[in-house]
């Protein structure tokens, strides 16, 4: 009986378990390192000043390239808001344009001024031979310097 009480057994729902149970662990072997790597290993855990100094020193030029990037970054932000606002402000202008044009252009009878010109200021249509025809730089007007010769 005594042997029946230290294996007592607890039953809960569909599973016993043991009160005791074996651990068993299975431990690999410890590989032997060779000498040269053990001493590699070590050399690698502890840091020379000079290796710390260039971490250091890459750790900071990567840091002020960092903000440089992020400044040039937000410039060239700016610079797109900037110019999406003229281009509104030159949209707004073009079309502000467009409209006093065809005001303008819609009010002007040029009849009426046809009849003035001919009636009131004594104006006449040109006649075949009193056109003259010039070469210029600029097509918007020409600029008259001396007397026009008069062809026959």
């Amino acid at each position: 009986m005594a042997a029946a009480r230290q294996k007592a057994y607890y039953v809960h729902g569909n599973t016993v378990r043991d009160v005791q149970p074996d651990r068993r662990t299975v431990e690999k072997p410890k590989k032997k390192v060779n000498n040269s790597v053990r001493r590699n290993r070590e050399k690698a855990k502890h840091m020379s000043a000079g290796y710390v100094l260039f971490l250091g020193a890459a750790l900071a030029a990567t840091g002020i390239i960092l903000v440089y990037y992020i400044g040039l970054q937000s410039d060239i932000t700016n610079s797109v808001k900037h110019i999406a606002t003229l281009e509104r402000e030159l949209n707004a202008l073009k079309v502000a344009n467009e409209e006093d044009y065809s005001r303008i252009t819609s009010g002007v009878d040029l009849e009426e001024i046809r009849r003035i010109a001919i009636q009131e200021l004594g104006m006449q249509y040109a006649r075949e031979g009193q056109i003259i025809s010039f070469a210029s730089e600029n097509s918007d007007y020409v600029k008259q310097m001396a007397e026009i010769p008069q062809q026959n």
